[in-house]
C-alpha cells in the first residue's frame, strides 16, 4: 500500500513533527525530503517530510496542499544525522533541519540565477562593410559584436561589462540576426576569478605513503573507522589528504574536506582545484547567497564530488561518500555557537559510521580528546614525524621579555633580537610573519589619575581602542564609541586619557616606524571585512608582494609559504591568562602551529616566542615541538581534576536583561534538575558566566559534569520540556562545550 501520510516539520522551533494526509493527486510526488505547501493553524506554511507512513494515530488530517517544484533536499542517511544531532545536542528538531541545510537553499523561492545570454546564431555572418558602418554609428555594439565573435558566447552582463553596450544595445544586433539573446541559468562560481593551474601529486615521503595506506585500509573495511594522522607542521599532510580523495574519486564515490577557517579555504581551494578540477566546490560563510545555492544544488546533482569547506560544509550533499577529511581537527573554530551547538569534528565521526565511510582527523597538535580516543584504540593513529624533503623543523627561541623590561624600565613590544631577526630577513629578501591574538590598537582606555577604565556599556569587557578614527569599539557587541576627553568617572574628570595594552594596529604602527621602507600587511577582521580580502591578502603575500605579515590566528594555522623563514609571537602568554581549564592546551597549540609556517621553503625557519612565563610547560613544549610531553602531562592534570576528556562536560546558559530575573530562574531551573540527577552527575553553579553581561544580556550559567552525556541528557531534555521560562529569559545548552565563556 502506498504511504498516504506524510510527517512534516516547519520552520518553528516547537520541536515537533506533524502528520498530514497526501492527497491521490500528490501520491507518487511526495518523498522524504520533500518541500510540502501545509495549512498551519490559519496560515499557509511550508515543511520538510521527514516520514511517510501507511496510517496516522491522529484523527482527522488536514492535507498537503502543494509540493514544491524542487528535488528532495536530504534523504535518510541525512535525516538520521539531524535526529541524532537534535537528541545528542539537546536542541530542537527544527535547527538540526537548518543546520543540515543551508538558509539559501531552504529558503523559499531559492532557485538558479537566470540571465540573457547573447550566442552566435551561426546562419548570420556579416560582412567587413556591415562591421565598419556598425563601428561608426555604434561603437559599442561593435565592441559587443567583436568580443561575443571572439568567446562566441557570452552574458548580456559580461558584454555590457566589458564594452558598456546596453542591452537595447545587443537587442539591436539581434534584430540584425547578428546573434540572438535568450534567458538561460547562470551558474554563480564563487572562484571563477581564480587562475588555478593543475598540478600532479608529488613523490611521497614513506610516512606520507604508510598514512595514505592506513586511510586506504579504512575506506575498503567493511566498517571503516577514523584515523588521526598526527603529522608534525610542514610534513605534508594535504597531499595525503589528496591522494586518499582521488582514491575515493576511483572507487567511484565523493569526499569532504573541512577547514577550520575561512582564510584557509582560498590557498584550499587553489590546491583542491589544481589537483581535481572542476569537480570541487567550496562552502563557507562568505559566500553570497546565490553562490552557497548553486554549489549545494552542483553538489547534489552530482556535478561535483568534492566539497571543501568551513563547518557547515560537513552536511554537503555528496552521494555516495567515501571520505570525510577535518584538517586542524583540534580548532575551536569547528563548535558551532547556535543551537544546535555541534562539534563538526564529532558529527563528523558520527556521519562517517551512519554513512559507512572512513574519516580523517589531521592535526600537528591533535585535541587531548582526539588523541586520547587513538591511544585507547577507539581511533587508528598515524604518525609523521618529518617534514617534506627532509626539511628541518624551524629553530624556536623563547625570549623572557621580563629582562628585556628590566634592561630599559618600561614593557617591549618588540625585543631587540626579535628586531634584528626582522631586519636580517628583509636583507636576503625574505618573509616574516608577526602574530598577536588581539586585534585594535590597544586593548585599554584608562584614567591614569584613578584607574577607571572604559568598558562597554552593553557588555561586561572593556572598549577597545582601535587607532583608525579614533574610537573605542566592543569586540563581543560591535559598539563603538568616540574616544573621550576626560575621564569618565564624575569624581575625578581628569584628563590626559592614556590607551594600554597591545593589538595588531599598534604592532603595524610600531613596525612601519622601525622599518619603513618594508611592505607591511595587517590581517585581521578589521582588514578582511571584504568578501575576497582573505585572498587578496594572502595572495599578495604569496607573490612577494608583502615583506611583514602582522596577524591574529587566522595567519596561525594551515597556511603554507616557502618563503616565510621567521616567525615573531608577540605576548605569547595572553591565551594562558584565559580563566577556562583549556588555556594551557590552546596556548601550546597557538604556539605551535603559528611557529609551523617558518621554513616551510628550502631555507631553515626561525621562531621567536616573546612571553614573560618562559618556564611554563605549553610554552616549553612548544618550544620543543614535544607534543607527547604535553599530552602527558596535561592529561594528568585533566585526569586528576575530573576535568575532560574524563568528563563531559555541558554548560546551561540562562540570558535576558533583567538581572534580578534570569538569576532567579536559573535557581529554580538548577534546584529541579538537581533533584531529578543521578548521583555520578556534578552540577557546579549557577553563577554569574565569566562573560557576564553581552549585547545588554545578564548571563548566569551551571555546568554539569558526568563520564557520559546519557547520564544526565534525559532528565534534562524532560525539565527543559515542562519548564515554564519567565517572559524575556531564554536558555541555551552547549552539550561537551570548548568554553566556559
Amino acid at each position: 500500500m502506498p504511504p498516504v501520510v506524510a510527517r512534516v516539520i516547519t520552520d518553528l522551533a516547537l520541536d515537533r513533527e506533524f502528520d498530514y494526509a497526501i492527497p491521490p493527486e500528490l501520491r507518487g510526488q511526495v518523498h522524504l525530503g520533500s518541500v510540502v505547501r501545509i495549512p498551519f493553524g490559519r496560515r499557509r506554511a511550508r515543511g520538510f517530510v521527514t516520514a511517510l507512513l501507511e496510517r496516522s494515530d491522529f484523527p482527522d488530517l488536514k492535507s498537503l496542499e502543494g509540493v514544491v517544484d524542487t528535488p528532495p533536499l536530504f534523504d535518510a542517511s541525512m535525516l538520521r544525522l539531524a535526529r541524532w544531532m537534535a537528541d545528542y545536542y539537546v536542541a530542537p528538531f527544527e535547527s538540526a533541519i537548518a543546520a543540515i541545510l543551508p538558509a539559501a537553499v531552504r529558503r523559499e523561492g531559492a532557485r538558479h540565477k537566470k540571465q540573457f545570454i547573447a550566442r552566435l546564431p551561426g546562419e548570420c555572418t556579416p560582412t567587413a562593410a556591415d562591421e565598419a558602418a556598425l563601428a561608426r554609428k555604434a561603437p559599442k555594439q561593435a565592441a559587443a559584436w567583436t568580443l561575443l565573435k571572439e568567446h562566441r558566447e557570452m552574458t548580456a552582463a559580461q558584454l555590457s561589462e566589458l564594452t558598456g553596450v546596453s542591452l537595447a544595445g545587443l537587442r539591436s544586433l539581434e534584430k540584425k540576426k547578428w546573434l540572438a539573446l535568450e534567458k538561460g541559468v547562470i551558474i554563480r562560481d564563487p572562484y571563477a576569478r581564480m587562475n588555478i593551474l593543475p598540478t600532479v601529486p608529488p613523490p611521497f615521503m614513506a610516512e606520507q605513503q604508510a598514512a595514505l595506506e592506513a586511510i586506504r585500509d579504512e575506506m575498503a573495511a567493511p566498517k571503516p573507522g577514523v584515523v588521526l594522522i598526527h603529522g608534525v607542521t610542514g610534513s605534508g599532510k594535504t597531499e595525503v589528504y589528496l591522494a586518499a580523495i582521488q582514491a575515493a574519486l576511483d572507487a567511484g564515490k565523493g569526499a569532504i574536506a573541512l577547514v577550520p577557517e575561512i582564510s584557509l579555504t582560498p590557498q584550499t581551494m587553489e590546491r583542491f582545484r589544481g589537483r581535481f578540477g572542476d569537480i570541487v566546490a567550496v562552502l563557507h560563510s562568505h559566500l553570497s547567497d546565490g553562490e552557497r545555492h548553486d554549489e549545494w544544488q552542483r553538489i547534489a546533482a552530482g556535478q561535483a564530488r568534492v566539497v571543501v569547506g568551513a563547518r557547515s560544509a560537513l552536511f554537503a550533499p555528496v552521494r555516495p561518500l567515501g571520505l570525510l577529511v577535518v584538517d586542524e581537527e583540534h580548532e575551536p573554530a569547528y563548535k558551532q555557537d547556535e543551537a544546535p551547538r555541534y562539534n563538526a569534528r564529532d558529527v563528523a565521526v558520527m556521519r562517517g559510521h551512519l554513512e559507512g565511510c572512513a574519516v580523517v582527523l589531521g592535526s600537528a597538535t591533535p585535541s587531548l580528546e582526539s588523541y586520547r580516543n587513538a591511544r585507547d584504540g577507539k581511533y587508528r593513529l598515524v604518525k609523521m614525524e618529518q617534514r617534506v624533503d627532509c626539511r628541518v623543523m624551524p629553530q624556536v627561541r623563547v625570549v623572557d621579555m621580563r629582562i628585556a623590561t628590566e634592561k630599559t624600565g618600561r614593557p617591549q613590544l618588540l625585543s631587540q633580537e626579535l628586531i634584528e631577526a626582522v631586519r636580517l630577513r628583509l636583507d636576503r629578501v625574505e618573509q616574516t610573519i608577526l602574530f598577536l591574538n588581539r586585534r585594535g590598537y590597544a586593548t585599554t582606555v584608562m584614567c591614569p589619575a584613578c584607574g577607571v577604565t572604559e568598558t562597554c556599556p552593553n557588555c561586561s569587557v572593556k572598549m577597545t581602542y582601535h587607532k583608525s578614527g579614533e574610537t573605542m569599539m566592543c569586540h563581543v557587541c560591535a559598539a563603538i564609541r568616540p574616544v573621550p576627553s576626560r575621564c569618565a568617572n564624575p569624581d575625578c574628570r581628569a584628563p590626559n586619557i592614556k590607551m594600554a595594552g597591545v593589538g595588531t594596529q599598534r604592532v603595524e604602527m610600531a613596525v612601519h616606524k622601525i622599518f619603513p621602507r618594508a611592505r607591511i600587511a595587517r590581517m585581521d577582521s578589521d582588514t578582511t571585512g571584504g568578501k575576497h580580502s582573505h585572498a587578496d591578502i594572502l595572495g599578495r603575500f604569496r607573490r612577494g608582494e608583502i615583506d611583514i605579515l602582522i596577524g591574529t590566528q587566522m595567519i596561525a594555522k594551515g597556511l603554507d609559504f616557502p618563503h616565510v623563514t621567521l616567525v615573531g609571537v608577540i605576548q605569547a602568554d595572553l591565551s594562558l591568562q584565559m580563566p577556562d581549564f583549556r588555556a594551557a592546551e590552546r596556548t601550546f597549540q597557538l604556539l605551535t602551529q603559528v611557529a609551523g609556517r617558518a621554513g616551510r621553503g628550502d631555507i631553515p625557519g626561525e621562531v621567536f616566542i616573546q612571553t614573560y612565563t618562559p618556564f611554563h610547560p605549553a610554552v616549553q613544549s612548544a618550544r620543543n615541538a614535544h607534543f607527547e610531553n604535553f599530552f602527558d602531562q596535561e592529561i594528568e592534570v585533566r585526569r586528576e581534576m575530573r576535568y575532560p576528556p574524563f568528563t563531559r562536560l555541558t554548560t546551561v546558559l540562562f540570558r535576558g536583561l533583567d538581572e534580578g530575573a534570569v538569576a532567579a530562574c536559573a535557581k529554580d531551573f538548577a534546584d529541579q534538575l538537581r533533584a531529578t540527577l543521578p548521583r555520578t552527575v556534578r552540577l557546579t553553579g549557577p553563577a554569574p558566566a565569566p562573560l557576564a553581561k553581552a549585547k545588554n544580556h545578564f548571563r548566569i550559567q551551571f555546568m554539569l559534569w558526568a563520564s557520559a552525556t546519557k547520564e544526565y541528557v534525559p532528565p534534562l531534555r524532560a525539565l527543559l520540556k515542562d519548564f515554564k521560562l519567565p517572559k524575556g529569559v531564554t536558555i541555551a545548552v552547549n552539550v561537551d562545550a570548548l568554553s566556559l565563556t
